[in-house]
């Protein structure tokens, strides 16, 4: 205890001793030695000739192989092509070999086609390049428009790449900007005009591609095989549509790829009106109406797409407030309609896009207009002359309704004034209005299903309130000779299937009345 006791006081006198005082030289110069930095340098070794290669050849391995894959797959496909080519035919089917070798034949036809087209329109393009360049004075001009024409091949990049070298060689042999301006322009104004002008009217639809389908295949292939994908995404795209085209389990892929619109004329009238879009509707007539009639759109296109609706309707799914939609949008277009006239135009104009060229096709001229003559004021007699002489009823329902608006437009546009009424017209009151008017000729409009009991119940009435009227039954629900039994002493005086068809036996009626 006694040595732990001066263990613990000579501890606390070393403690307490006062610190020891350095030389202020000497302070300094060891904080300077601290602070001061230790310059460090890091060698590599010299890169030897196998580490100089792999650095040159590492960003090519993947181009280089998956060109090497496309090779090889292409040489055993010509090697073994016939081979191929009854394979594909047994899968699609021995029970129709027509229709599979129709689907090679489109094939080739349309990439020889596509292949001879490109070749002339980027020899033209390399041509206008080289003597562009010549012209301008750049070196080598036949070699920049020898590449120009080569690189176009590649989509959407070879115009740019074919641009890059001459514009660099004008930049370092002219001490000045203005040889490679003129370059820049050269390049700026060829490209586009060739691109969105000369490649349209030269390609026209030879490919069958629509131009989503165009990018979507370019993105695709290019991320499947780079470089090699994005030169032969059109022609493998062109195969899958043909396919597609003849081949019905494969139809999707022409629904998704092709420029063939998608939605017949009809159906794409009655989405349209089943949208409440009156506008698109409007603008695909009037495109129409550049080389069909009015009565042969609305016979040809807006009817058969109201009769789609009547099937809908039928079916159960289409409420009344649908119906009302459709009628207020069907009024609408054929309010934006009435400054046409209903006669073929004297110029056919090209058809602005495949939806229209596609209604164009689906329209019918053989009855045309020229059996409907349009009736001035001096040829109808005393009961057609005025207003309110020619009344359309819809007969059941607000499509019905619809046709009798397209019915009356039709009308008037050869001569009979006539006003489109609703389905109500023919309850008591209504009938009771309609009797105080007196009218000369009534269309009784049907477009939903057939039902005799109902078409001969609204033809008694009529005839029994206004004996003395013409009476003209539509039935626009069918396409085909209407029945005999609907035509009668006591019914219909006429019964038709079509607008024009109604039209042309109101005409006649009213040409009857006329005075000799």
């Amino acid at each position: 205890m006694s040595r732990a006791a001066d263990i613990l006081q000579d501890l606390s006198k070393e403690l307490d001793r006062p610190k020891a005082e350095f030389p202020p030289s000497t302070e300094i110069a060891g904080r300077s030695r601290e602070g001061r930095p230790i310059p460090v340098e890091v060698h590599q070794p010299e890169p030897g000739a196998i580490e100089t290669l792999q650095a040159f050849l590492s960003p090519l391995i993947h181009p280089l192989t998956t060109t090497g894959i496309v090779l090889i797959f292409v040489v055993f496909i010509l090697l073994k092509r016939e081979d191929i080519r009854n394979r594909f035919s047994r899968l699609t089917g021995t029970d129709d070999l027509q229709k599979t070798t129709a689907a090679f034949d489109d094939a080739a036809r349309r990439l020889s086609r596509l292949f001879l087209t490109q070749l002339i329109v980027n020899a033209g393009f390399g041509v206008v390049i080289g003597c562009g360049l010549w012209a301008i004075g750049v070196p080598s001009s036949l070699l920049w428009g020898i590449l120009a024409a080569i690189l176009r091949f590649i989509p959407y990049l070879g115009a740019v790449l074919s641009a890059v070298f001459p514009m660099v060689i004008a930049a370092s042999v002219d001490p000045g900007w203005m040889m490679l301006a003129m370059t820049a322009a050269l390049f700026v104004i060829a490209e586009p005009l060739v691109g969105h002008v000369i490649e349209p009217l030269a390609y026209g639809r030879s490919t069958g591609l629509s131009p989503v389908a165009i990018v979507v295949a370019a993105t695709f292939w290019t991320w499947l095989w780079g470089p090699i994908g994005l030169v032969l995404a059109t022609p493998l795209t062109v195969c899958l549509v043909v396919l597609g085209r003849h081949v019905e389990r494969l139809e999707f892929l022409d629904v998704m790829l092709g420029d063939r619109p998608p939605l017949s004329a009809p159906e794409n009238f009655y989405q349209r009106i089943l949208a409440g879009d009156p506008a698109e509707a409007a603008d695909k007539a009037e495109e129409v109406l550049k080389e069909r009639s009015l009565s042969a759109y609305y016979d040809e296109v807006a009817l058969e797409g109201l009769r789609l609706a009547a099937a809908d309707e039928a079916r159960g799914v289409l409420d009344a407030a649908r119906r009302n939609q459709i009628l207020g949008t069907v009024r609408e277009v054929v309010e934006d309609l009435a400054d046409h006239d209903d006669s073929r135009p004297a110029l056919d104009a090209a058809a602005a896009d495949p939806e229209t060229e596609a209604a164009v096709e689906q329209t019918d001229e053989s009855e045309g207009t020229s059996d409907l003559p349009i009736l001035a004021a001096a040829d109808l007699g005393e009961t057609f002359a005025g207003r309110d002489r020619v009344v359309c009823i819809g007969a059941r329902s607000q499509l019905d309704e619809a046709a009798a608006l397209m019915l009356s437009q039709i009308l008037e546009k050869h001569g009979l004034a006539a006003e489109a009424l609703p389905p109500n017209t023919l309850l008591t009151s209504g009938m009771v209005q309609l009797a105080e008017r007196d009218p000369a000729l009534i269309c009784l409009c049907y477009i939903g299903p057939q039902n005799a009991a109902h078409m001969k119940y609204a033809l008694r009435r009529l005839r029994r309130h206004m004996p003395l009227a013409i009476l003209v039954l539509g039935q626009l629900s069918q396409v085909s000779d209407p029945k005999a039994d609907d035509k009668g002493p006591l019914l219909a005086d006429a019964v038709e299937t079509s607008l024009r068809g109604i039209c042309r036996v109101c005409l006649k009626f009213a040409a009857k009345e006329a005075p000799a």
